[in-house]
């Protein structure tokens, strides 16, 4: 069973960064790709990034491309966002949750979310 627990989320200015942490309490992480979303208020929850179960390949929104960096270490069964030059858009809610097949992009590929963690960049 997968377990996931986000961290890393918080407060900062525009052109900063953040490192998001995604960890895996289960023994079944490096069975699967793993993705991070958002949601903001108000809006519907959209794809972020995916990366496969080797780390070999690695999908991103336009939106955060050349931005946004996922990795993960299947020995620490973590999966990380690091963001940067983040900007106002990008405050939202953020969730991981692992890719069970299918296109990478839409919720419905996903499965065991985590119960995220705010980001909010002040301008």
């Amino acid at each position: 069973q997968v377990q996931l627990v986000e961290s890393g989320g918080g407060l900062v200015q525009a052109g900063g960064s953040l490192r998001l942490s995604c960890a895996d309490s289960g023994r079944t992480f490096s069975s699967y790709g793993m993705g991070w979303f958002r949601q903001a208020p108000g809006k519907e929850r959209e794809f972020v990034a995916m990366i496969s179960r080797s780390g070999g390949n690695a999908f991103y929104a336009d939106s955060v491309k050349g931005r946004f960096t996922i990795s993960r270490d299947n020995a620490k069964n973590t999966v990380y966002l690091q963001m940067n030059s983040l900007k106002p858009e990008d405050t939202a809610v953020y969730y991981c949750a692992a890719h069970v097949g299918g296109s990478v992009y839409p919720t419905g590929s996903y499965q065991y979310w985590g119960q995220g963690t705010q980001v909010t960049v002040s301008s």
